[in-house]
């Protein structure tokens, strides 16, 4: 099969984000100039470089309550930070809650029965008992082609790791298990892992 995706696809779903997979998850946080918090699952995240460290997020398509984009990315125009919790697999039905439609006026951390702590080094909550937490400052905002699609871009200028995974001085993913998106309504865990030396190491 071959299709160009401007003619379409002719399959019930789109195949797009089931080929590019699997992918990280960055659970954003954020609270708005009002102080209500905000917290929504992003499957297009990863990290872009380590000096300084940087991450990325895409927000794709809007909320009716929102003049462009959702509430994570208007939060973040407002305020320029943003938080970015890293999501295991034994919090995933809190996660698939926080995914919802609610209105910007909602609580995400209330509705999915979660903690949240104030960051340290920027004024935004944070996920309370994640494996690891990213706390960083808006550096751009990049639009996208087509309607509502945004990259945000942010330098990472605090990091949270859980105690419990570090293991011999290295932050060890097999201490729990990470959860990563595949597609459709699908989803993996991290579970297998193996170690490979670079050829010239």
């Amino acid at each position: 099969m071959f299709y160009q995706p401007k003619d379409g696809h002719g399959l019930p779903h789109n195949p797009f984000k089931a080929i590019v997979s699997p992918r990280p998850i960055a659970w954003v946080s954020t609270q708005d100039t009002n102080g209500v918090r905000n917290l929504a699952p992003y499957s297009f995240f990863n990290a872009l470089a380590d000096n300084p460290p940087q991450v990325m997020f895409a927000s794709t398509g809007k909320k009716d309550d929102q003049a462009e984009s959702k509430d994570s990315l208007s939060n973040i125009r407002a305020t320029g930070v943003f938080c970015v919790n890293i999501v295991e697999e034994s919090i995933r039905d809190a996660m698939n809650i926080s995914s919802g439609l609610l209105g910007k006026d909602e609580d995400e951390f209330v509705a999915a029965g979660l903690e949240a702590a104030q960051c340290d080094t920027i004024d935004c909550p944070r996920l309370v008992g994640a494996p690891a937490s990213l706390e960083c400052r808006l550096t751009q905002i990049v639009p996208l082609l087509g309607e509502n699609n945004f990259m945000a871009i942010g330098e990472v200028t605090g990091v949270h790791l859980r105690d419990n995974c570090i293991v011999d001085g290295i932050f060890d993913v097999t201490t729990y298990r990470p959860l990563s998106r595949l597609g459709y309504k699908d989803y993996a865990v991290v579970d297998n892992t193996f170690t490979l030396a670079r050829p010239d190491q």
